[in-house]
């Protein structure tokens, strides 16, 4: 029988790493996602299959943290021996426009959670391992450099003071109840799969339609702000190895590197072969009522205990990043050049992405092996996604959406 994991945020840049990591490593995957009225499953949509096929091992269910007996019944219905929690709401900047509901998601949350494995746990008599996703966000107005395990926490965000109390709720089930849980510190980790909206991936994305005639200009908040950034896909084999190890413990993963917002700005332009003097501008609303300054981790007990380390640097990563967002540029300004879509700026281009892929006359926009539907003599032909996601419709389990290629 195949070991079987159970991860919150499967959506998200770090859950669809995990997910390909776990299924890799032979698992069966559950993961839990929000009811939404648009689909937000693209970056898993190259692992689903469906259910009715043979040795499917992932899974999706309906849930929310914020309703504690729906973790209770997944729970109940999965048998996990591993519990990932990566569900937040995890943009710094938005925590302070909605600080009550990221404390609720993120520090209520994660303790719904904690009772549910610990009451699954009692009542079943099965062994469970949980993985807490904690942030480095926590140390905020650092006391000392680097930062590792023992560092104070001063948090800056909302969102970080929610990663605190989370932090010390695992914490405390693991004391008070012996229950195996870890606290992974992770500091900075970006990837092709990256929102938009973060730093790193709204830099590599705009300087990439920057390149090819598609935007103009860039606007950003703190420049100063420095970072320890590395690779999601890196990050994620350090949750994985802290639960396979002998005791419950907590670990700082991070590259041991800090570079400034504004040096991945000009690393990505450099390798671009673009001036970001001529485009990149300061816009004041980006940022944060309380900075961080620079954050820098010391992962050396990752290393000697879990022999853990990073592979890819920031320069590495930049590239990464660039290389695939290029291709979502050249398919975007193949779009406009022949007269399906207007240039048009990030916001515009969420929303309609839904509408342009359903149309456009690109096989590979579906990803790997899932073509989008494509126009043949003005009618649209649905490729195995959208086959997929009549199915699931039909059947009320969450179902993948279309992608934009080059998702990572």
């Amino acid at each position: 029988m195949p070991r079987v994991a159970l991860i919150t945020g499967i959506t998200g840049q770090d859950g669809s790493y995990l997910t390909e990591f776990l299924l890799g490593k032979g698992y069966e995957v559950h993961g839990v996602m929000r009811r939404a009225s648009v689909f937000t499953t693209e970056r898993i949509d190259h692992l689903y299959r469906d259910r009715h096929g043979e040795n499917v091992r992932l899974h999706l269910h309906y849930g929310d943290l914020l309703d504690a007996m729906s973790l209770r019944r997944i729970l109940s219905l999965v048998q996990p021996s591993e519990v990932y929690n990566l569900a937040a709401q995890s943009h710094v900047l938005t925590s302070f426009e909605q600080p009550v509901y990221t404390a609720e998601v993120i520090a209520i949350g994660t303790l719904h959670l904690l009772e549910a494995v610990r009451d699954y746990r009692d009542t079943s008599g099965n062994d469970v391992r949980f993985y807490q996703a904690s942030s480095s966000e926590m140390y905020g107005k650092v006391q000392t450099m680097p930062q590792n395990e023992h560092t104070p926490f001063c948090p800056r965000s909302p969102y970080a003071c929610a990663k605190v109390q989370a932090y010390w709720q695992t914490v405390n089930y693991r004391e008070a109840y012996d229950l195996f849980a870890c606290n992974g510190i992770l500091f900075n980790h970006e990837s092709p799969r990256r929102g938009e909206t973060f730093v790193t991936r709204k830099i590599t994305r705009a300087a990439t339609r920057i390149k090819l005639g598609l935007q103009d200009k860039l606007f950003l908040g703190n420049l100063d702000a420095k970072r320890d950034w590395g690779f999601a896909g890196d990050y994620v084999e350090a949750m994985w190895l802290m639960l396979q190890h002998s005791v419950a413990d907590d670990f700082v993963v991070a590259t041991g590197k800090t570079y400034a917002v504004r040096d991945f700005l000009e690393e990505t332009f450099g390798y671009l072969d673009i001036d970001p003097a001529e485009h990149v501008a300061i816009d004041e609303r980006y940022l944060r009522p309380t900075e961080v300054n620079v954050l820098l981790g010391d992962a050396a007990k990752a290393r000697e205990r879990l022999g853990w380390k990073p592979t890819v640097d920031m320069p590495g990563l930049v590239r990464m990043m660039v290389d695939s967002d290029m291709r979502l540029a050249k398919q975007e300004r193949a779009l406009v050049d022949a007269g399906h879509i207007a240039g048009q700026s990030t916001a515009e281009r969420s929303a309609d992405r839904a509408s342009i892929l359903r149309g456009v006359p690109f096989e590979e926009h579906g990803g790997p092996g899932k073509p989008a539907g494509r126009l043949v003599g003005g009618q649209s032909v649905f490729g195995e996604v959208e086959k997929q996601r009549v199915a699931a419709v039909d059947r009320s389990e969450p179902a993948p959406a279309n992608r934009l290629a080059g998702g990572g």
